[in-house]
């Protein structure tokens, strides 16, 4: 936990004196800041981040509340601690400072030692609310790390000799989520495709994610057609899960010697073909509901026959649900116009060229869902 004296207090008063006592009185105990009005105080805030900030409220400019204000509305002072020193005594100047999001509030003229003491009391909850959110951030960056490990490590390594090209990224939208994908090489020389999308997000979605890819792998051993793995699949999900999460998932297994796929899809967005000389489309929509809910749900598949350059591009809804600053959608048809530019590219371009297209649709902005793509290319 950080110690009290290497925490910074900014000091906000347009009155010298009032800022001369309080110096006199902290200095030797915390470093200090100090600013004469509002404006100054959220410059100095740019360049020395405090702990704490002692606010006036009567100030030229900017007074003490909207300083306030302004904190809590900006994501790197939200949660600095606020303490107002005022010569407002009544209660409705008192009740406005919490209103705005103040911590504490002081009247003056006040003792030193009360104030020294209020300090330290804010100062220490704050210190202590920033170590567990360390601690937590470390737990999450090592679940973050497990969760991702998970998945296929070597996809080039399983696909070799196949005559198909394969590749996928996953990208949380929080530390962890619950999004996965699979690759497999089944002992017949098969290729197994997965991609699948938890309900929810954070560390819940990551378990289910976790529990979802082991029964799949277990499964894919077991059972040879995808509508076997996915129906065995979804009645060990549903035997136990007390929280009633699901999960979406495709599942298909390309047979390199035919040139063909079977697919069954478990309540997923239907991946996209990407063929020259022709649009891109949708195809093998749902054959059966999602997974994890009720036990012997009958789930069908579909056949398709791959042709040399085609490729099949599936993706959870991070994609087409991601929004820009005016709150619109990607959706389906500017997933569907990006890949019509991407015939003819590798599975690696082609994943590529879909998550750059909806980073430039987000703008910046922070993630909405857990963001997976996968490509599936057959070369010849």
């Amino acid at each position: 936990m950080k110690d009290l004296s290497e925490c910074r207090v900014l000091i906000v008063d347009d009155v010298k004196a009032n800022v001369d006592v309080l110096v006199q009185a902290l200095r030797d105990d915390h470093k200090l800041s100090v600013a004469l009005d509002g404006e100054a105080a959220l410059r100095s805030m740019e360049k020395y981040l405090p702990d704490l900030v002692l606010l006036d409220i009567m100030m030229p400019g900017l007074d003490g509340y909207e300083v306030c204000r302004r904190l809590r509305a900006a994501p790197n002072t939200q949660e600095i601690p606020v303490m107002f020193l005022s010569s407002l005594d009544e209660v409705k100047n008192k009740t406005l400072g919490f209103e705005v999001g103040g911590n504490d509030y002081l009247t003056k003229p006040f003792e030193i030692l009360e104030v020294k003491a209020r300090v330290r009391s804010l100062l220490k909850a704050k210190a202590y609310s920033d170590a567990v959110k360390e601690k937590m951030a470390a737990e999450l960056a090592v679940a973050r790390d497990i969760q991702l490990g998970i998945l296929p490590s070597n996809i080039a390594a399983c696909v070799a000799g196949t005559d198909f090209d394969v590749c996928a990224t996953l990208e949380p939208a929080r530390e962890v989520g619950g999004d996965l994908y699979e690759v497999l090489r089944l002992d017949d020389g098969r290729l197994l495709v997965a991609v699948g999308d938890v309900s929810g997000k954070g560390i819940p979605a990551a378990l289910f994610m976790a529990v979802t890819t082991t029964f799949l792998r277990t499964m894919a051993r077991q059972y040879r057609q995808p509508e076997e793995i996915l129906a065995h699949l979804n009645d060990a999900l549903a035997v136990q899960n007390p929280r009633g999460m699901f999960v979406t998932l495709l599942c298909m297994i390309l047979d390199p010697a035919a040139g063909t796929l079977t697919c069954a899809n478990a309540g997923h967005p239907p991946p996209v073909l990407v063929r020259a000389g022709v649009s891109p489309r949708t195809i093998l929509p749902c054959t059966g509901m999602v997974s994890g809910i009720i036990s012997g749900t009958e789930i069908g598949s579909e056949m398709l026959t791959l042709l040399p350059g085609d490729t099949l591009v599936l993706y959870t809804d991070g994609v087409t649900e991601a929004f820009d600053s005016a709150g619109t959608l990607f959706e389906e048809g500017r997933l569907l116009g990006c890949l019509g530019r991407a015939a003819g590219l590798t599975a690696d371009e082609t994943v590529s060229t879909v998550v750059e297209s909806v980073r430039r649709h987000a703008a910046g902005l922070p993630q909405s869902d857990d963001l997976t793509v996968v490509a599936v290319r057959k070369v010849r």
